[in-house]
């Protein structure tokens, strides 16, 4: 094993041998393959671990983003990009690579489950690294790769990745000088609903020992949603829906028409809220690989014992009504359709903010459907299995001129330090105030507590104090700033989303909802990066968001 001050660091792992790179003074290693390339014989398939290689394999660029959904204007990578199925690879930020055990925390990126990559520049772990953790990003398989609940394949191929991503550091973390003993998983928008996941399947026991889940979506499919939304996939390729021959067409084909079907999905009143949201892609509670939906007190899987830190921020829902260009347009009906749509009871919801517009009810019923009550909910159920603190963030997002308030997204820049990468600048602007490097400088020292000690630095949550920490540009901890809200959705079961109607699986029809065409696509996590010959950001946009 190389010193860090080396120009190039090596290490051994139970593949081979890796040769990574100096980067102010972290030692990082990218584009290292944890399974094998999901194509071929492997196709829609659990993921296999990798092959062993000769000599010493560079590692000191990003792996491809795996094949994902183009809704909102991601690319199509290049023919030489990708094109032998090596997606599934991760990357690491060591402080110290001969140190005793650093703590070690393993991000999980967002995306809606349809795109997403490990190597975004806002998740460069760079920062994070030098307070002392080793940090690991790493892709998973998305949209109808993933996520597509099709006979003959595993459910949740996308959390399986997962799982193997997470063995690979039990098995090779220590080389890299991290602690295989006090792993933490953290993600958010769709990376948070992936650690919930996580926490509810046994085939991920024992590989972390706690959990930061940044704004959880609600969003988990009953099997019978998932293979009628699955059949209305394989009808768009004039298929049926089973895994033999859907992994004889191309992922990218596949991909498209799982796009297809989430452009219409408003048509589909039989798909409920999925269809409302537009959203055709979640995990799915299958009975095997995630046996409960993961916000029920009944989800033990791999939670017993995993301290948790769980929340959101206040304005979830701003963030997409100011990219959508609905603020300040949202009518009377669209907020009526908001609320009998998502609302556990519309009336009681009217009547519990008697000062709010049509506009500001329509932004919390979707801010507390998706995010807000989904992650209180998380919380109150983990509370019976192991230690939980909440959070909530309040601070307003500096960008786009100040509009979006404290907005889903605004933690992705905070959590790892890079203010300005990507798309951050959208957030916080792209002269970030003093205010934004320490209030980022707070939360990384509590994340970072965390994955050390279990202790984040505040009370943890329980029932009659409902101890809360606000972080603003004083943070401070409160009872829990939503109680109108908790108690609106006190009884709402938050159970795996199912069919309305009888299944027919036929293709999904055309229509719309009420909801933004421009932005219903984004609702669990980033719109998709378009990327150039680096890997980088090359367009602005909301492209790290979730």
């Amino acid at each position: 094993m190389s010193a860090i001050g080396s120009a190039d660091p090596e290490v051994r792992v139970s593949t081979g041998r890796l040769r990574g790179r100096t980067e102010d003074g972290v030692a990082v290693f990218r584009g290292v393959p944890f399974a094998r390339p999901p194509v071929g014989a492997l196709r829609l398939a659990a993921p296999v671990p990798a092959e062993p290689w000769d000599g010493v394999r560079e590692a000191g660029a990003f792996g491809p983003p795996p094949p994902q959904s183009r809704l909102l204007g991601a690319s199509r990578p290049s023919s030489a990009d990708g094109a032998d199925g090596d997606w599934l690879t991760l990357n690491v930020w060591s402080p110290d690579l001969g140190a005793a055990r650093l703590p070690v925390m393993v991000w999980i990126h967002g995306g809606g489950y349809m795109y997403g990559w490990s190597g975004d520049p806002v998740f460069d772990g760079r920062v994070l690294a030098r307070d002392g953790v080793v940090v690991i990003t790493f892709n998973y398989r998305l949209s109808a790769e993933g996520f597509g609940h099709f006979p003959g394949a595993p459910a949740n191929r996308g959390l399986l990745d997962q799982v193997a991503a997470l063995r690979w550091v039990a098995d090779n973390i220590a080389a890299f000088g991290g602690d295989p003993d006090r792993v933490t998983v953290f993600g958010e928008s769709a990376g948070a609903g992936s650690v919930a996941a996580l926490m509810a399947m046994p085939g991920a026991a024992g590989l972390f020992r706690g959990a930061i889940a940044q704004s959880v979506p609600g969003l988990f499919f009953s099997a019978e949603l998932a293979a009628d939304i699955a059949a209305a996939v394989a009808g768009e390729l004039g298929l049926p829906p089973l895994a033999g021959d859907l992994a004889r067409v191309s992922p990218e084909r596949l991909i498209d028409a799982g796009d297809a079907v989430a452009d219409r999905m408003g048509g589909c009143p039989r798909w409920g809220g999925a269809a409302y949201v537009r959203t055709p892609f979640a995990p799915v509670v299958d009975g095997e690989v995630l046996p409960a939906a993961p916000l029920q007190p009944s989800a033990d899987g791999a939670a017993r014992d995993v301290d948790l830190v769980v929340g959101h921020t206040r304005d979830e829902y701003r963030l997409f009504m100011a990219v959508g260009g609905d603020l300040g347009q949202i009518t009377a009906e669209q907020a009526a359709t908001a609320l009998r749509e998502l609302a556990p009871d519309p009336e009681a919801y009217r009547a519990a903010h008697p000062g709010a517009g049509e506009e500001r009810l329509y932004e919390l019923v979707h801010s507390d459907w998706l995010f807000r009550m989904p992650s209180l909910r998380l919380a109150e159920a983990h509370r019976r299995r192991g230690r939980v603190h909440l959070y909530e963030l309040t601070w307003p997002a500096p960008g786009m001129g100040g509009v979006l308030g404290a907005c889903h997204g605004l933690g992705l820049p905070l959590t790892f330090g890079n203010l300005t990468a990507g798309a951050a600048g959208l957030l916080i602007g792209q002269d970030p105030p003093p205010a934004a490097a320490e209030l980022s400088a707070r939360i990384r020292a509590a994340w970072t507590a965390f994955a050390a000690t279990g202790d984040p630095g505040w009370p943890a949550y329980e029932p009659r104090h409902r101890h809360t920490w606000v972080i603003d540009a004083e943070p401070r901890v409160t009872a829990y700033p939503e109680e109108t809200s908790r108690a609106l959705w006190a009884r709402h079961g938050f159970e795996p989303l199912t069919p309305l109607h009888p299944l027919t699986h036929e293709r999904a029809a055309p229509g719309g909802s009420a909801m933004s065409r421009r932005t219903s696509h984004a609702l669990v996590g980033r719109a998709p990066t378009q990327l150039d010959q680096e890997g980088r950001d090359a367009r602005p946009g909301i492209s790290s968001v979730g």
